[in-house]
């Protein structure tokens, strides 16, 4: 609430600069003679300086959230800051010191001037958008909504940078409307000597002092509830002999094969990233995936949809891809369903299974939250469980922000991704089925467990849930291979059919659900393909009818 003053304050006493008081007459579209102002040239000028301002200072947030800088660093820069501008405001000598200042006021007039000459729409526009940058940075008030912009969160990063610009533009259209008179009053006030400014130069200086010393904190939070209680008094964040107790500590990346998503080396390859690295800074969603799952892939739009939401309040999501089988262990394949599901976050391969081992896992997908102490407070096995999952994450920033003293509002709302395939799992009665020797054992009319060549036939009657297979197929550990012209049948409930599966030369197989052809799928890469896409759950009959050898099949699953 304090930087939210000083910002809308500091919008206010930019247009008592000495470099910028001058020019006020030109902006506002008349000079202090005028009678009667002319109101479109004041509201285009005023609008598009204030996007300028807006763009010019965004940019600036953005180039400093490639920087990992501490937050105890970020404090000084903007107390100091703060602190210069008011020493400015009561010993105005120092800031005509700095030659900078005269020279983009030396700008401001000159484009002011050929602006003002084309006396047109666009003319006015180009006015206010080109004097953004210069206009405010003529001003040492500026650098005061710097001062509260760069330090924190995006989110509140544009709610003070719009409270600047709002006192800004109020303060223009004050002017404007008001004319001589108020130019006038603004002639004495900006008496850069005068009292008026050394006052507001004095608490300037307070406010400095307070930022750096922490003050500010505890201002607000004597002014709010703080977050770290609950309604009965009790803390609601443990210590770290209590988490010490309760949690483990969580284990860090081990033998990484590849990244994605990550900061580039000077080599140009995607550089390391790590979980220990985040410890006391952030907090961290570990997504152990991989991208033939069918179950993975309906948590991913849950998962992009938090790296949006709760990226720039401190969340970290690391998508650890451990492959199932052999092809997903080709970056380049990785890469490219990175890309196809509009993953942004870093993904690390874990083609050894080394990370996945250090946490005794057994499951995709799995997903583990490591709060800012690096401990796992959370852990969920499979689909499902978002909201708890997300009310887990906002618990974990608001610990984060009450940790590192952070003025962070996390909201409450539970998010509702596009694109999300729901299913009740209660209602899907058939498993996944694997067609590799390995894993073979639904396989009902042929040997399971064996590598090599078998030619098997399609029985008349079948059984639920069973797998069979017709013509000659040759089993791998890891899929079967149709070495001839021939068919998969299998009897399933549920709504939806997938098959991961793939064909060098591409095979073109026709699709049937109880004996009435649905459509051909060209199977080719190896991935996970939709056979069937109902609307409703039931039990029914597939049969693929495969025209030629060379198709793989790794598994089928359900829906």
């Amino acid at each position: 609430m304090l930087l939210l003053l000083v910002s809308f304050i500091a919008g206010i006493l930019t247009v008592l600069a000495p470099c910028i008081l001058p020019l006020l007459p030109v902006i506002i579209g008349h000079s202090i003679t005028d009678t009667t102002p002319n109101r479109r040239r004041l509201f285009v000028v005023v609008t598009s300086l204030g996007i300028s301002v807006i763009l010019f200072t965004l940019l600036l947030k953005a180039s400093s959230l490639l920087i990992d800088i501490p937050q105890d660093f970020w404090k000084w820069i903007s107390g100091g800051i703060i602190f210069l501008f008011g020493l400015t405001m009561v010993f105005p000598d120092l800031w005509e010191k700095f030659s900078f200042a005269n020279t983009l006021s030396i700008k401001s007039n000159k484009v002011l001037t050929k602006g003002y000459q084309k006396n047109s729409v666009w003319g006015d526009v180009i006015i206010g958008a080109s004097l953004g940058p210069i206009f405010s940075a003529c001003s040492p008030t500026y650098f005061v909504i710097l001062a509260t912009v760069l330090p924190v969160s995006l989110f509140l990063g544009i709610i003070y940078l719009f409270t600047y610009v709002l006192g800004l533009s109020l303060a223009l259209i004050v002017v404007a409307l008001l004319g001589e008179h108020i130019m006038a009053k603004i002639g004495k006030v900006s008496d850069p000597r005068g009292w008026f400014k050394k006052i507001f130069g004095v608490i300037f200086i307070f406010v400095a002092i307070a930022i750096i010393s922490g003050y500010d904190k505890l201002l607000e939070k004597n002014d709010k509830k703080d977050v770290s209680i609950n309604d009965n008094g009790e803390e609601l964040f443990l210590d770290i002999e209590e988490k010490n107790k309760k949690f483990t500590l969580a284990p860090d990346i081990s033998t990484p094969d590849g990244f994605i998503n990550t900061p580039r080396l000077n080599s140009g390859q995607a550089g390391p990233i790590t979980i220990s690295q985040f410890r006391g800074k952030k907090v961290v969603l570990l997504d152990i995936w991989t991208y033939s799952c069918i179950n993975c892939r309906r948590t991913i739009p849950y998962l992009n949809q938090w790296y949006k939401e709760y990226e720039d309040e401190g969340l970290v999501i690391i998508g650890l891809h451990t492959p199932e089988f052999s092809f997903e262990k080709v970056e380049e394949n990785v890469e490219k369903a990175v890309k196809d599901f509009g993953i942004k976050y870093p993904v690390v391969l874990d083609n050894d299974f080394s990370t996945w081992n250090a946490y005794k896992n057994q499951y995709w997908p799995r997903k583990y939250l490591i709060d800012i102490d690096g401990y796992i407070v959370y852990d969920h096995a499979g689909e499902g469980q978002y909201k708890e999952t997300e009310v887990a994450i906002q618990k974990a920033l608001v610990e984060r922000a009450d940790r590192l003293d952070m003025n962070v509002e996390i909201f409450s709302n539970i998010s509702k991704p596009e694109n999300v395939v729901s299913v009740e799992s209660g209602k899907v009665k058939s498993p996944e089925v694997y067609f590799g020797s390995a894993r073979n054992e639904y396989l009902a009319n042929g040997i399971a467990g064996r590598t090599g060549e078998q030619t098997l036939l399609v029985p008349s009657s079948i059984s639920s849930n069973k797998l069979y297979l017709g013509g000659t197929w040759n089993m791998t550990s890891e899929y079967a291979e149709s070495k001839s012209v021939g068919s998969i049948v299998f009897s399933y409930e549920a709504k939806n059919v997938y098959i991961t599966a793939g064909g060098a030369e591409g095979v073109l197989v026709e699709i049937y659900k109880d004996d009435v052809f649905v459509k051909k799928v060209i199977i080719k890469n190896e991935t996970l393909y939709m056979l069937i896409q109902d609307t409703d759950y039931g039990k029914h009959v597939l049969r693929i009818v495969i025209p030629k050898a060379g198709l793989q099949a790794f598994t089928f699953t359900f829906g």
